[in-house]
């Protein structure tokens, strides 16, 4: 446990190398990515992290929202607390924006952040951030009328996700849903997707985190029916970089460990 400003965060630390936090997406806490790690492990020193809100981090006052900003500072003291050099990240969906904070706010902090399927509405268009503003806003209003159960589908389907359809990797079992896990839902559709519609990162912050940070635009092969895919393709145009392609969707990161994890070490050796 880590003890930031207002709470108390859990962290797991597994593997050898340099060193590597993962920002979880959605509901995700710290063993959200766990076949992901055990790839990744063999080459870096893996940091995950339950976010404020989520599983065993303690919070000082639950009643306060917390923005992507806030979720940002939380990783820089992680970071802090574990390295001096700069730490590389693959932020996914809630976790790239959270990444693209963190390297706004602490140039230098992170080397490099891969930011898949982005969850960033302040780089879209006035047209389709209004249209991604409603549909969130929908989402959070399913969630307060009818519990999490009724918000979860129109969540998956803004991210281009058919439940009953998830293509996988040979081996791969889908995570249970527990009583921590639907907690985890809770807060996530409570707080971070009402957050994440307000905020106002934009190209300008951008723009000044790529002077320190090498930020790779990427996205699952198959999340092109997924808003953040557009918010991928903004990314990349405004650094003048590629979108560079994930397998699977936009929740890759679980379903396809092995091809996942290949491509974030390609990636990053690139970096290096």
């Amino acid at each position: 446990m880590l003890q930031v400003p207002g709470a108390e965060v859990y962290y797991e630390v597994r593997g050898d190398g340099p060193l590597m936090v993962i920002g979880q997406s959605g509901e995700g806490d710290a063993r959200r990515t766990a076949d992901l790690v055990d790839r990744l492990a063999e080459h870096y020193t893996m940091v995950t992290y339950d976010r404020r809100g989520l599983s065993r981090t303690k919070v000082d006052d639950p009643s306060v929202p917390v923005t992507p900003a806030m979720h940002a500072e939380d990783v820089h003291h992680l970071l802090s607390a574990l390295t001096d050099e700069p730490a590389l990240m693959l932020g996914c969906s809630l976790g790239a924006l959270y990444g693209l904070h963190l390297a706004a706010a602490h140039p230098g902090r992170l080397a490099a952040l891969i930011a898949h399927d982005p969850a960033t509405p302040g780089l879209l268009n006035a047209r389709d951030r209004a249209d991604i503003e409603r549909r969130l806003g929908e989402i959070e209003n399913a969630y307060r009328a009818d519990g999490w159960r009724a918000a979860v589908p129109l969540a998956a389907a803004l991210t281009g996700l058919d439940p009953a359809r998830i293509e996988t990797e040979a081996g791969v079992i889908a995570a249970p849903m527990t009583e921590e896990r639907a907690a985890n839902f809770g807060y996530y559709l409570a707080n971070d997707i009402p957050q994440c519609r307000v905020d106002t990162l934009g190209a300008a912050e951008v723009r000044a985190a790529s002077a320190h940070t090498r930020i790779i635009p990427a996205a699952g092969k198959d999340s092109k029916n997924a808003w953040n895919h557009q918010c991928a393709v903004e990314l990349a145009a405004l650094l003048g970089r590629p979108v560079e392609e994930f397998p699977g969707g936009h929740n890759g990161n679980t379903s396809f460990p092995t091809g996942f994890a290949a491509r974030v070490h390609e990636l990053f050796t690139l970096t290096s």
